[in-house]
C-alpha cells in the first residue's frame, strides 16, 4: 500500500507560512526554510514586544509627568504622593497627556496637591 501524505494541508501551511513572509528582503522571502525561519523569529518579536510596549510607555508617561511637575516645583514621587491622599484618581497616562496638552489643568491638579 503506498504511503498517504496530506499535500493539501501541508502546501496550505507553506502557503501561510509564505504570506506571511511577503515584503521581507531577498531569500527570506521565498526560500521556504529561511522564510519559515524569519517569520519564527518575528512572531517571537512581536510576542515579546506587546509586552515591552506597555513599559515603554509607563517609562514614557512618568518622564514627561515629572517634567510638568518640575515647572511647578515638585518631583514626581512627592506629586504622586500628594495625589494620592488626595484620593485623585487619574491614572499615569491621563496625568502625562494633561501635563503635555493641557497645562492648565495640570496646574489645577498641582495647586489641589501642595
Amino acid at each position: 500500500m503506498p504511503r498517504s501524505v496530506n499535500v493539501v494541508a501541508a502546501r496550505h501551511r507553506r502557503k501561510k507560512m509564505m504570506k506571511m513572509a511577503k515584503g521581507y528582503f531577498g531569500r527570506r522571502k521565498n526560500v521556504w526554510t529561511v522564510a519559515k525561519n524569519a517569520v519564527e523569529k518575528g512572531l517571537v518579536y512581536a510576542y515579546r514586544d506587546r509586552k515591552a510596549k506597555k513599559r515603554d510607555f509607563r517609562a514614557l508617561w512618568i518622564q514627561r509627568i515629572n517634567a510638568g511637575a518640575r515647572e511647578h516645583g515638585l518631583s514626581y514621587s512627592t506629586l504622586m504622593g500628594g495625589l494620592k491622599k488626595a484620593n485623585i484618581d487619574l491614572n499615569r497616562k491621563v496625568l502625562a497627556d494633561l501635563a503635555m496638552n493641557h497645562p492648565e489643568a495640570f496646574k489645577a491638579i498641582i495647586d489641589k496637591v501642595k
